[in-house]
């Protein structure tokens, strides 16, 4: 079964959540179907980064068969803001 794309994954977790901002990187150097992504959502906030990535994997459900790994940053909007500010 082949792995979802970057892409593919990038609009789900967009339409899903609501994201202001999606990044995701296939990383093949790890091993094929390995995902880093960072999501930036209003959704996520007063929610603890494990429910943040509860979230994530429940936008995702029909494509974590297909993906080997997924490392997840998640922040809101505000968190995203004050990283960039710095």
């Amino acid at each position: 079964m082949e792995p979802p794309t970057a892409e593919e994954l990038r609009q789900r977790l967009q339409e899903k959540l609501q994201a202001e901002h999606v990044e995701v990187q296939d990383s093949p150097q790890l091993c094929r179907g390995s995902f880093r992504v960072l999501v930036v959502s209003g959704t996520f906030r007063g929610l603890k980064t494990l429910q943040r990535h509860r979230l994530v994997n429940e936008a995702l459900k029909e494509e974590l068969g297909r993906i080997h790994a997924l490392e997840q940053r998640t922040l809101t909007p505000e968190q995203w803001e004050e990283e960039r500010a710095h």
